[in-house]
């Protein structure tokens, strides 16, 4: 899927070769890893806050009659 965006924005396979060896020649092999670890749990802090916030709205609110009650009974 994500090669499928990077095709849509122009990016081919040369250019994403290029990249990766401007990637390993500024932060070398041994700090490639630590990055990756790092981008996976940014990545994974903001799914837990788009879920949470998903959760939230879908929460009804105290304020909001139940469906059953007309306005006079309220």
């Amino acid at each position: 899927m994500t090669l499928g965006i990077l095709l849509i924005f122009g990016l081919g396979t040369t250019e994403l070769l290029l990249i990766a060896l401007l990637v390993l020649l500024l932060f070398g092999g041994r700090k490639i890893p630590e990055l990756m670890k790092g981008l996976g749990k940014g990545v994974k802090s903001f799914k837990d806050g788009v879920d949470g916030l998903e959760e939230e709205l879908k929460k009804p609110s105290d304020k909001t009659p139940p469906a059953n009650q007309t306005e006079k009974e309220v």
